[in-house]
């Protein structure tokens, strides 16, 4: 993979890599077995290592154990289930927390038509990298006075620079001829505007990718009118663009349980199941490990273990067509998490 945010965890002596797994909250515990169990019966070579992420407030900040920050930091990688953050009690989300930590500074969210589950949408095959750490989401607000408030929007040129740069080496290294940047330097001149040139400068290292630009709006509509324009295309965008974009993507193919993302930093990355914690059905078996276990398949791609990536890959997807008594409720289908788990272990060759 790419230079940028590469992979750099090293084998044990049994020749299996550690990942730290966050199994989450809610429908977490059960997506996480899922996953276990499937990579146990592939046998991937991986040992998991389970850590506690709850919260905790330290001179009024959100902060992870310290144990979970370790563990990430010393296996470089990391699959993480569903968290849902405390409600009322002073806390920062969950996801953005982990995000600052680990300086994840990119989000990719692939998005492809899942054969045997049908949407109004056929065909769409988009890549979409978000900025991860600045951007409206930077929590710089304050109120001048009553009744007025005012949130500062920082874009800055390391940032925009740092992945761009990453959106160019994945656009090569998944074959998309294309970069886009989507923005509104119409009306944000300064803040997209360094954004859109940083993009222009990055992109002279990159002569056999070509560059072009697009106002988030219009692509907004041509997205939700034709998705396959964008097929040989590798998005890349401000925060909050991205936050919004990647959703309305993932809406496009199903929603956010069939849409696997991944958060990449330069030491560490995480990957992870971008959709809630589901606390009605937890234990109930009714829950979709599909998003869960399609990031692990990314992650498994970003660790260079592509052998069983594509081995897990096609077991999910050949699962997922095979009728709706092998799909879980939520994919129009009857069967229940373990069911579809045993299906796809069924279907591993």
């Amino acid at each position: 993979m790419a230079s940028i945010a590469k992979f750099t965890g090293t084998k044990n002596k049994d020749g299996k890599y550690t990942v730290t797994l966050i199994e989450g909250d809610g429908i977490g515990i059960e997506i996480s077995k899922s996953v276990k169990d499937i990579y146990a019966a592939a046998e991937v070579p991986i040992k998991w290592e389970p850590v506690d992420v709850t919260p905790q407030l330290v001179n009024g900040k959100t902060t992870l154990p310290q144990e979970a920050v370790d563990s990430v930091f010393k296996n470089k990688v990391a699959l993480k289930g569903p968290l849902a953050t405390p409600i009322g009690k002073g806390h920062v989300s969950m996801n953005l927390t982990l995000r600052r930590t680990f300086n994840l500074f990119a989000n990719v969210r692939p998005c492809k038509s899942i054969v045997g589950y049908k949407t109004p949408y056929d065909n769409v095959d988009t890549v979409l990298i978000r900025e991860n750490t600045e951007g409206e989401y930077s929590g710089i607000e304050h109120t001048i006075v009553p009744g007025v408030v005012q949130s500062i929007k920082l874009i800055t040129k390391p940032a925009s620079e740092r992945v761009i740069k990453y959106a160019f080496e994945y656009a090569r290294h998944v074959n998309k001829p294309k970069i886009l940047v989507v923005h509104k330097a119409s009306i944000m001149k300064l803040s997209d505007g360094l954004f859109v040139n940083t993009a222009k400068e990055v992109a002279k290292d990159y002569p056999d990718v070509s560059l072009d630009f697009e106002l988030i709006d219009n692509t907004c509509l041509k997205l939700t009118t034709d998705p396959t324009q964008y097929s040989d295309v590798v998005m890349v965008m401000p925060n909050l663009y991205g936050d919004i974009m990647s959703d309305l993507s993932s809406g496009l193919i199903g929603g956010l349980g069939l849409t696997p993302s991944g958060n990449m930093g330069n030491n560490v990355s995480i990957f992870e199941a971008v959709h809630g914690s589901a606390p009605d059905i937890a234990g109930m078996n009714l829950a979709n490990p599909t998003a869960l276990l399609l990031s692990s398949v990314m992650m498994l791609r970003h660790m260079s273990l592509d052998f069983y990536a594509d081995k897990i890959e096609k077991a999910i997807l050949q699962t997922i067509a095979s009728g709706p008594e092998n799909r879980t409720k939520d994919l129009r289908g009857q069967a229940g998490t373990d069911e579809f788990t045993k299906k796809i272990i069924a279907n591993l060759e």
